[in-house]
């Protein structure tokens, strides 16, 4: 049985780690709204960004039709198969928040040994995906890009370090397809891996009839100027939101482990404290024996 000074010590112990874990469930539901300030924040952007892509493509697409030219948008549609395939990866730099880097992790430990036969590229944001890829001895992986130690503080300029040598490598042909694997925030308390292809872009399906530009606006420069410097940038705008978008799924899963944590800390406490009072109960008990043992043997 521990000593009254062992479980002293212990409960000590254990207040302490309670107050890191309360602080850090603090710093964390903070940095998490601030996270979901951004999100709101770059979503207009985005939306209106990817409407005029949208409408450009089609407007392109619809061209082709009806002059019966096959329909040739810009390399960022071009199908070439999947035999080069390059995941875009997006993890954490640190620990302490639940299953939120097992996850991921677990899904892409998957999707790399289903094409191990492939030609692989990888680029990798986040420490913990960057670890990964270092133990992984048994498969071939090229690196597009590694950016780590991002978070909490992701900016448009990371999207572009990441996107860049990813689009540049398409270009030129070096690799066919380009998926990205996050995870999306959905709620405090919800947050799930989502594996999405970025590249090549499905070519919209547009009716001949349909009237896109009803008051035959002229574009200058011409759409596929227009389309060469938009898609990149939209891209990049996803990119961004997808950084924004694990950011706070981490921040979210780091507050909810605290927060736990510091429950069962809590439980811990309680449970140490009732084995505290146990065992001064039964010294005190002991002593009393002895002092009326004592007492018996003089009278005696």
């Amino acid at each position: 049985m521990a000593s009254l000074r062992e479980i002293r010590s212990k409960i000590k112990s254990v207040k302490s780690t309670q107050q890191i874990t309360k602080a850090m469930k603090m710093v964390a539901a903070a940095r998490m709204r601030k996270a979901q300030q951004s999100i709101l924040a770059s979503r207009p952007f985005a939306v209106q960004m990817e409407k005029a892509v949208a409408d450009l493509v089609k407007l392109e697409v619809l061209s082709d039709i009806r002059n019966g030219d096959p329909i040739e948008i810009h390399p960022f549609f071009e199908d070439r198969g999947d035999a080069r395939e390059c995941l875009m990866l997006v993890t954490a730099d640190k620990g302490l928040c639940g299953s939120f880097n097992a996850n991921i992790l677990r899904q892409a430990i998957a999707w790399i040994q289903a094409r191990r036969d492939k030609k692989l590229t990888v680029a990798v944001v986040g420490r913990k995906g960057r670890d990964l890829l270092n133990r992984l001895r048994d498969v071939e992986i090229d690196r597009a890009v590694e950016l780590v130690n991002i978070f909490p503080k992701v900016g448009f300029k990371h999207a572009e370090l990441v996107a860049e040598p990813v689009l540049s490598l398409f270009e030129r042909g070096e690799i066919d397809k380009v998926t990205v694997m996050y995870t999306e925030f959905r709620s405090v308390v919800s947050q799930q891996v989502v594996e999405k292809q970025l590249l090549p872009i499905p070519t919209p399906k547009v009716d001949a009839d349909e009237v896109l530009n009803p008051f035959g606006f002229h574009f200058e420069p011409g759409r596929q100027q227009l389309l060469s410097t938009l898609l990149p940038r939209d891209i990049k705008a996803q990119v961004y939101r997808f950084l924004l978008e694990s950011q706070a799924a981490e921040l979210a899963a780091r507050m909810n482990a605290m927060e736990s944590a510091s429950k069962n800390a809590g439980e811990l406490i309680e449970g140490l404290t009732l084995a505290m009072n146990r065992t001064r109960q039964g010294i005190i008990t002991n002593e009393l024996m002895e002092i009326v043992g004592g007492a018996e043997a003089l009278a005696a």
